[in-house]
């Protein structure tokens, strides 16, 4: 069967809007014009599945099994032939074919000649094949439930261009089979995810999203007010000093699969409001949270995907070996000969590297500010198969423990796949009387113009100073793990409503 394409593509989109909205008004002057008595019983992918032997389920052996069927979905395609017609359904599994008689619907059959592409339709009837081999509903009764108004794409074009893809959702998820997919498979990401921590004894849990005092990352929030208070509250930018107040509390492994908001721009990579899993285990260090990230995302992936093989973004990636573990120092010498190994710890010779590198350098950057500059410029970008960037320094990890034998440097961990941060953990800083020092340095660094700054949290003090047992932690950024798995290659892509701004 050839489809009728959604809409000419040189008819007049008000005219036919305009068409469209008298068809509606003759349905309401017959009575109920959006019905809401119709049951859908079937879907048209699991019938599809379950007749998908075409040999076995000939026509004969569909007609004589008695089967009869109610299946809705949008009106994608027609053709009508004098007293015979068929049709495409499309529902949430997929697309099924009906065949519909005049003689078998009378009235039903003229009102159908009459509908548009993208209506919404309920057919009742029993199972058949057509001479082609196509599964088909024979129609026995026919509903319009829902009148469309405005017409689909051209299905041979889709929509204009990507932007209104992202704006018009709902109508790409109509026109676009791989979209859909693609959410399909978010939701199975998420899901196995929940799975895969509760099957390890993780909580799951819920915290504010309104913030007396942002807090958990370095980042810009978001400002909100509440009337009856009157007070300023933010949008959380992570989740982090709650879930450790909980371990204080004795829930020793919890989890949230949370949204953050952070007042940063809109990239390929970014977007202000986005999905982050967070986790925290008691007496875990950060070497157990990298084995666990590991683990995870490799299970996620063969379970999701079929495999740990993927392509992205041009590249073929690899989930199933052993993850490198390269220290931070290591990785920007190895890709800047010209920094020693006395340099990485001296401000003023980073600092000298960074100006050849065109990096900006504030006043109040330490030397530990400036090596991760260098690394985010020369390094990370060439970071494609999965390596755990570790030991990163103390100035550039407010809430993370230092190193024992170390100083200036954390027990810290980024995940990077595709030359893109996926995720970042580490051992987590239980002591009371150092997290205060680091909440006043970042205190210092705010007053001195840096809008990333953490504020200081004194109820977060005070609950260390109730005892956090030695505890490992960890965020993955689901929208761009959901961007490897679907070989997405933006940030928009995996998200249904990315931000857009308003049209004008």
């Amino acid at each position: 069967m050839t489809d009728t394409p959604a809409s000419p593509p040189a008819a007049d989109e008000n005219m036919l809007i305009a068409e469209r909205r008298s068809k509606l008004a003759a349905l309401r002057g017959k009575g109920v014009a959006f019905p809401n008595d119709f049951r859908r019983c079937d879907y048209a992918g699991d019938l599809q599945a379950e007749y998908a032997d075409a040999e076995r389920w000939d026509a004969p052996a569909l007609e004589a099994s008695g089967r009869r069927v109610a299946v809705a979905g949008r009106l994608m395609a027609k053709r009508v032939m004098g007293k015979a017609a068929f049709a495409h359904l499309q529902d949430m599994s997929g697309r099924i074919q009906v065949f519909l008689q005049a003689n078998v619907l009378g009235e039903a059959y003229e009102a159908f000649k009459g509908w548009d592409i993208g209506d919404i339709v309920g057919v009742v009837g029993g199972m058949t094949r057509t001479k082609t081999g196509e599964l088909s509903v024979r129609a026995e009764r026919l509903r319009l439930l829902t009148k469309s108004l405005r017409p689909l794409p051209d299905k041979f074009h889709g929509l204009a261009d990507v932007e209104q893809r992202y704006r018009m959702r709902y109508v790409d998820l109509v026109m676009n089979p791989e979209a859909r997919e693609v959410f399909v498979k978010r939701s199975r990401i998420v899901a196995e995810i929940r799975r895969w921590l509760d099957a390890r004894r993780f909580l799951e849990v819920e915290t504010p999203m309104m913030h007396y005092i942002p807090g958990g990352a370095t980042a810009r929030p978001f400002v909100t007010h509440h009337n009856a208070l009157d007070i300023d509250l933010y949008l959380r930018v992570a989740p982090e000093l709650y879930l450790k107040r909980l371990v204080v509390g004795g829930l020793e492994r919890v989890y949230e699969i949370n949204r953050n908001f952070r007042n940063e721009g809109v990239s390929t990579r970014h977007n202000p409001e986005f999905t982050m899993l967070e986790l925290y285990e008691a007496y875990a260090t950060y070497t157990d949270v990298m084995d666990l990230t590991e683990a995870m995302i490799r299970d996620v992936a063969a379970t999701v995907c079929g495999g740990t093989r993927m392509h992205w973004e041009g590249r073929d990636i690899d989930l199933g070996p052993a993850f490198r573990r390269w220290r931070l120092e290591e990785a920007v010498r190895e890709h800047n000969p010209q920094i020693s190994e006395a340099d990485c710890r001296d401000r003023e010779a980073l600092a000298r590297h960074c100006v050849s590198l065109g990096i900006h350098v504030k006043p109040a950057y330490g030397w530990g500010k400036l090596l991760l500059e260098i690394f985010e410029k020369t390094v990370e970008a060439g970071l494609l198969q999965p390596t755990f960037i570790t030991h990163y320094p103390v100035e550039v990890s407010p809430l993370a423990r230092e190193s024992d034998s170390e100083p200036g440097i954390t027990d810290r961990f980024e995940l990077f796949i595709g030359g893109k941060e996926m995720a970042n953990g580490f051992s987590e800083l239980n002591d009371p009387e150092d997290q205060k020092r680091r909440f006043l340095d970042q205190v210092a660094a705010k007053e001195g113009g840096d809008d990333e700054a953490m504020h200081y949290d004194a109820d977060y003090i005070r609950a260390l100073e109730y005892g956090l047992p030695p505890t490992g932690g960890l965020g993955v950024g689901i929208d761009r793990l959901v961007m490897l798995l679907t070989g997405s290659a933006s940030i928009r892509d995996v998200l249904l409503f990315p931000y857009m701004r308003p049209e004008t």
